[in-house]
C-alpha cells in the first residue's frame, strides 16, 4: 500500500478534533474502498497546530496542520493540489516547516513521536528500537555504566543528578532483589513532557528501563504514571504486552538469561509523589509523604530494597547514548549539561508545544525563533521554569543559556522541562500568588514551615493583590520564605517559595505598586483596576451595555457610553464584546 494518512492522536490532537478526523478519513476510505492505510501518530510537538495529518506517498512525507475532517477526506482522496487544501501544508519532505519550530530542534527523546505508530512494535523496531539493548547484553553491567557516565546525562527529572553516578550506587549493592521505577508522576502545570513520550514512543522507555535494570542488577521496573494521563496509560500498557510477547519483557529476554519485566503502579495525581521517597511509599500502598534521607533509595528503597529512581525522559535518552555512544551525546550541550533537553512551552507564546533543543541555547531563542514570541502588540516579560516549585526569569536575562548552573543560579530550577511565557499582561504577584497556591494546596503537611509557612505565604500574596497589602508584607515574604527553604523536608517545601523570592528579586516595584499605590501595572489583578470607556472610540453600538450583567454600563444609543464604577463587577465581557477597542482596564 503506497498511500498512507498519519493522524496525530496523542492528547494535544485529541483535544483539537484529531478523532473526529480520525473517523472520517476510516469511513471515506472503507466506503470508496481507497488503497489507502489510516493509522495513528504520537504528538510531533507542534501542538498549536493540531490536529495534524501526514500523508506518505512513494517516500515522500507531508505535513498538514489545522486539519478538519472536510480537509482529511480531500487528502484522502488525493485533492493535494486544490488551493484550500496547499494552505494548510507545513512541512514537507526536505524538512523545512513553515513556522521554523523544527528548525534549532535536535530530537533524541522525541525522535519517533510524532512519526511512528506508538502501537506497533514492528515500527519501532523499524527505527533501530531494541538494537541498543541487543548490543547491551553482549556487555558487562559495568561497562554500560561506563557508557552512561561518558555520556554525562544528568536525571532529566529535576534535580539534574547524574544518571550513571545513581546507576552506581545501586549497582554496588549487594545483589538480591533490586528495583527500577520510572517516574512518570509528571504533575507540574504547564508540563507535559512525559505524557506526550509515553504516548507517542513507550517502548523507548520501557526499552530504558530494561537497559538501566540489565546495568545495575534488577529484574523487576515499575512505572508510576498519574491516572490522570489515561491515553499515556493505554499505550503503555499495550506496548508492556507486545513486547513481552516479542520476548524484550520477561524471562530470559532474547535468550541472554536475564530476566526482567515490567508493571504499571497509577498515582492518585498527588504532586508530592513526584518526590522519589514519597512516590515508593505510595507503591507500597501508605500514604505518600516523604522521608528522611539517608537511607537513600539506592541503599534502601522499594521495600527497602536498593532502587534507582529515573524520569521518563531521562530512560527515553538511553537507548540512543547506548547505540551512538556516551560520547556522542556528551559533545551536545555544555561543560557541566550535557545532551539535549525538552521542553514544554506554554503560556503567552505563540507556538506552544513540545520542542527539544541542545542544553546551552539561550531562552531568548528558544522562545522567539522556536516559540514564535509572544503575540503582536505584547511584550516578552518573562519565563517562568521549573514548574510551580520553580522560578520567574525576566526578559532581560534571556540571553542566558539555559542548563543546570546557569538557571539555577537564577533563583529559578531547570525542573522537569516546563517552561510558561509571560508577556506585560501578566502580573507576577498574581503569579507568585498563583504557584504558592498549588504548592500550599498539594503540601503533605509533614513539614510545620512547609505546612504554616507557605499558608501564611499565600496569605500575604492574597492579601497584596486584593489591595490590602502593608509595607511590611515584602520583607515578610522573603523571611517566611528563607524560612520554609531552609526548614522543609523535601524538594516541595524547599523549593515552594522560588516563585515568591524571584518575582521579589527581579519585579520588586511590582509588589511595591500593588502596596503603596494600590495600582497593579499589568491591569491583571480585579481589585486594583477599573474598567473605562474611551468617548473617542465609544460609538453608543450598546454592546457592551447588552452584554453587562450588573447594569453597569449606561448611555444613550450612538453616543458615548459611561462605566459606573459602584456596579462595575468587573467580569470583562464588555471587552470581549467592544468591537471599537474603546474599553479599557486602568
Amino acid at each position: 500500500m503506497s498511500r498512507q494518512l498519519v493522524v496525530g492522536t496523542a492528547t494535544c490532537g485529541v483535544a483539537a478534533g484529531a478523532n473526529k478526523v480520525l473517523a472520517r478519513l476510516q469511513q471515506v476510505v472503507a466506503e470508496k474502498e481507497l488503497d489507502v492505510q489510516v493509522t495513528e501518530t504520537g504528538c510531533i510537538g507542534l501542538c498549536y497546530r493540531e490536529p495534524l495529518l501526514e500523508v506518505r506517498e512513494n517516500g515522500v512525507r507531508r505535513l498538514y496542520a489545522d486539519v478538519t475532517p472536510e480537509l482529511g477526506e480531500k487528502l484522502a482522496l488525493g485533492e493535494e493540489s486544490d488551493p484550500v487544501v496547499a494552505k494548510h501544508l507545513l512541512r514537507t519532505d526536505d524538512g523545512a516547516d513553515a513556522d521554523g519550530t523544527l528548525r534549532h530542534q535536535k530530537r533524541i527523546v522525541l525522535l519517533r513521536c510524532g512519526f511512528i505508530d506508538p502501537g506497533s512494535l514492528q515500527q519501532y523496531l523499524d527505527t533501530r528500537g531494541y538494537q541498543a539493548l541487543r548490543k547491551v547484553l553482549r556487555m558487562k553491567p559495568a561497562e554500560v555504566i561506563d557508557e552512561v557516565l561518558r555520556s554525562g546525562l544528568r536525571g532529566r527529572g529535576g534535580g539534574g543528578f547524574p544518571t550513571g553516578k545513581k546507576w552506581q550506587f545501586v549497582a554496588a549493592q549487594p545483589p538480591g532483589e533490586k528495583y527500577v521505577i520510572c517516574n512518570a508522576d509528571e504533575g507540574d502545570p504547564g508540563a507535559f513532557m512525559d505524557r506526550s513520550v509515553l504516548e507517542g514512543d513507550p517502548f523507548s522507555v520501557l526499552e530504558g528501563m530494561t537497559l538501566c535494570g540489565y546495568a545495575v542488577g534488577a529484574d523487576h521496573g515499575i512505572v508510576y504514571c498519574r491516572a490522570e494521563y489515561p491515553k499515556a496509560l493505554v499505550r503503555l500498557r499495550a506496548a508492556i504486552e507486545m513486547a513481552r510477547e516479542a520476548g524484550y519483557l520477561g524471562e530470559n529476554i532474547l535468550g541472554s538469561g536475564y530476566s526482567f519485566d515490567v508493571h504499571i503502579k497509577e498515582g492518585a495525581g498527588a504532586f508530592v509523589c513526584g518526590e522519589e521517597t514519597a512516590l515508593m511509599a505510595s507503591i507500597e500502598g501508605r500514604r505518600g509523604m516523604p522521608r528522611f534521607r539517608p537511607p537513600f533509595p539506592a541503599v534502601s528503597g522499594l521495600w527497602s530494597r536498593p532502587t534507582n529512581i529515573n524520569n521518563v525522559e531521562t530512560f527515553a535518552n538511553l537507548s540512543w547514548i547506548l547505540l551512538e555512544g556516551g560520547a556522542a551525546f556528551a559533545a551536545m550541550g555544555t561543560e557541566r549539561s550535557k545532551g539535549t533537553k525538552v521542553f514544554a512551552l506554554a503560556g503567552k507564546v505563540q507556538r506552544g508545544g513540545l520542542v527539544e533543543i541542545p542544553m546551552g541555547m539561550p531562552i531568548r531563542q528558544l522562545v522567539m525563533e522556536i516559540g514564535g514570541g509572544v503575540a503582536e502588540g505584547r511584550t516578552f516579560k518573562a519565563v517562568q521554569m521549573g514548574g510551580p516549585s520553580g522560578g520567574c526569569i525576566p526578559a532581560s536575562m534571556s540571553d542566558l543559556p539555559i542548563d543546570y548552573e546557569n538557571i539555577t543560579a537564577t533563583g529559578a530550577i531547570m525542573g522537569s522541562g516546563g517552561m510558561v511565557v509571560l508577556d506585560d499582561t501578566t502580573c507576577m504577584v498574581e503569579v507568585a500568588r498563583y504557584f504558592l497556591s498549588f504548592t500550599q494546596a498539594e503540601s503533605c503537611g509533614k513539614c510545620t514551615f512547609c505546612r504554616i509557612g507557605t499558608k501564611r505565604m499565600l496569605e500575604i500574596l492574597e492579601r497584596i493583590t486584593a489591595g490590602h497589602g502593608e509595607p511590611e508584607d515584602i520583607d515578610r515574604l522573603l523571611d517566611l520564605g528563607q524560612k520554609v527553604k531552609q526548614s522543609s523536608l523535601c524538594g516541595l517545601g524547599q523549593t515552594a517559595p522560588n516563585p515568591v523570592l524571584t518575582t521579589v528579586k527581579y519585579f520588586r516595584e511590582e509588589y511595591e505598586a500593588h502596596i503603596r499605590d494600590k495600582r497593579c501595572p499589568a491591569h491583571s489583578c480585579n481589585a486594583l483596576v477599573n474598567y473605562v470607556i474611551d468617548p473617542e472610540k465609544c460609538n453608543g453600538c450598546t454592546l457592551c451595555a447588552k452584554a453587562c450583567p450588573s447594569g453597569a454600563i449606561v448611555g444613550e444609543r450612538k453616543k458615548p457610553h459611561t462605566i459606573s464604577l459602584e456596579k462595575c463587577i468587573k467580569c470583562g465581557r464588555c471587552i470581549a464584546t467592544c468591537n471599537q477597542g474603546a474599553i479599557a482596564k486602568v
